[in-house]
């Protein structure tokens, strides 16, 4: 079974990304992602309604990765290291070695590679570092830049599950993508 610690946490470089922690003065940007319907639609939490909800949500994040729960990265541009998303693993299951991954991007920076960058070294660190054998992304079956994301990440759809997660008054439906550590390497 796999041990996981988040201490020091692991920074991550790619050509023009820093992976880091999330900290409480990035409380703007993750007000700006979390309050936005659009950025939202496909991610079934609800909307922070005041820079306090962001400032919770940073602060649960920061506590999940102390007790090794969970890890989640703020996605910065090299040239000015400001939170434009986040990217992280959840629903570690170490005894099946394997993780979920979710991400969000702020929508001024879509179509611009920076998700593929981000994902691709989330997902180096996941298989070399923390030993998964499997990721997998459960997307709402509607969230075509997601699908494409994963697809050209190389996961493939494992299941298209219909009406299993009740949210907000209605049943959805979820697709599972998900990738081995023999595929990606």
């Amino acid at each position: 079974m796999l041990q996981f610690s988040f201490s020091p946490f692991p920074v991550l470089e790619t050509k023009n990304l820093i992976l880091r922690q999330i900290h409480l003065n990035d409380d703007k940007e993750v007000f700006e992602l979390r309050s936005n319907p659009e950025t939202m639609k496909f991610i079934p939490r609800p909307l922070a309604e005041t820079i306090e909800d962001a400032q919770k949500f940073i602060t649960d994040c920061n506590t999940g990765i102390e007790k090794n729960d969970y890890i989640n990265w703020a996605i910065a541009q090299k040239n000015d290291n400001k939170l434009i998303g986040m990217i992280g693993f959840f629903r570690l299951q170490p005894e099946h070695f394997r993780a979920e991954v979710g991400y969000i991007l702020n929508p001024n920076f879509h179509g611009k590679g920076i998700m593929t960058e981000a994902l691709d070294e989330a997902l180096k660190y996941a298989f070399n570092t923390l030993n998964f054998h499997s990721i997998e992304a459960v997307i709402d079956p509607g969230n075509i830049a997601s699908e494409k994301l994963l697809q050209k990440s190389g996961f493939e759809k494992e299941a298209h599950l219909k009406e299993n997660f009740f949210y907000n008054g209605e049943f959805l439906d979820t697709v599972i993508y998900s990738i081995l550590k023999t595929k990606f390497l």
